[in-house]
């Protein structure tokens, strides 16, 4: 196992853990994060600021761990094997959007960023195949 998380490693997580204007450093990933959530849930986009909270903030972690200590292993597993398999980590920002769209209700009713931490602060029992198909085939990221 530990291997093969090497190999990982030095072929796409080293870029989350230096700043670099690579495509897809954390630095762009991050700006890809924020440019789809704000073209694809302006809303929540918005309504975010207004209460002090920033999006970014908790997508950032996510990122840049890879959601590495945030999702059940078997879904982490299936995460980085769309990593492998696009061979990107541009999958990363286009879960954590996901995430925000899943739980786009609950954070539409937060006033506060401790609320907002309360409704994002668990993510493990999300299932990610779903939310990655329910992005990028369910015009989330494609509107009609």
């Amino acid at each position: 196992l530990y291997n093969v998380f090497k190999q990982l490693y030095t072929r796409y997580f080293f870029r989350l853990h230096s700043l670099s204007s690579h495509p897809e450093g954390i630095l762009s990933l991050c700006q890809q994060f924020e440019t789809m959530l704000q073209t694809h849930q302006p809303q929540l986009f918005y309504h975010s600021p207004r209460n002090g909270i920033s999006p970014l903030k908790h997508a950032f972690n996510w990122i840049m761990h890879a959601f590495a200590g945030y999702l059940e292993t078997s879904q982490l597993l299936l995460l980085w094997d769309r990593i492998i398999g696009y061979n990107t980590l541009e999958i990363l920002p286009v879960l954590a959007v996901a995430v925000f769209a899943f739980r786009r209700n609950n954070l539409m009713e937060v006033t506060t960023p401790s609320e907002a931490e309360a409704v994002l602060m668990d993510v493990s029992s999300l299932k990610v195949i779903p939310l990655l198909q329910y992005c990028l085939y369910a015009r989330i990221l494609h509107p009609v």
